[in-house]
């Protein structure tokens, strides 16, 4: 009932779920534990998170937790769309420094599957975007950690302007993943 998607980094899955169509819409079922375990995606989720964007261009990340709050992500989109990204934070992995970006949308129903030890963010590509998430590890302020949403080793291809981007000052200020501490060996 879900097909899974490979992406550059293997860690990092697109997950679509199929959808029931009919006169009335469709019904879909986005999370089911043994399916997603069944998919190589075992993460106990703990809590649910839903952000809505007014506006278009919105930016918000790129943040992670770090240990031992550690989190793992379902991303979904329930009205608009995003441009997801993922940035492998893992500093032994052939992947370090490197990015996923997809899109996914109400419309297209695709996820975004995050593992431990990657940043994430998304860029709105509709104004009145709303986006869900499930995590694995309770929300904790002293292990919020972020990286520079435009630094230039991360090579993303952001679909906003830098000077047109709406972020948080906490965005705006985060380091460069060359002045980060090794967060995740």
């Amino acid at each position: 009932m879900l097909s899974v998607e490979p992406t550059k980094i293997p860690d990092a899955k697109v997950i679509t779920p199929r959808r029931l169509s009919d006169s009335r819409g469709y019904f879909s079922e986005v999370f089911h534990k043994q399916r997603f375990a069944e998919a190589g995606i075992a993460a106990d989720f703990v809590q649910d998170n839903c952000s809505l964007s007014a506006s278009a261009g919105t930016v918000r990340g790129l943040h992670f937790q770090a240990d031992p709050f550690a989190q793992a992500k379902l991303i979904r989109v329930v009205r608009g769309s995003i441009l997801d990204v993922v940035v492998d934070m893992r500093r032994s992995s052939p992947t370090y420094g490197k990015h996923v970006a997809v899109e996914l949308s109400a419309e297209n129903g695709r996820q975004m599957f995050v593992p431990i030890g990657f940043a994430h963010g998304f860029c709105t590509l509709e104004p009145s975007t709303e986006v869900h998430y499930k995590v694995s590890s309770y929300y904790s302020a002293a292990h919020d950690h972020g990286l520079l949403w435009d630094d230039p080793a991360l090579e993303i291809e952001w679909p906003v302007e830098p000077s047109r981007a709406i972020l948080s000052d906490k965005d705006r200020r985060q380091p460069k993943l060359a002045e980060l501490p090794v967060y995740f060996p």
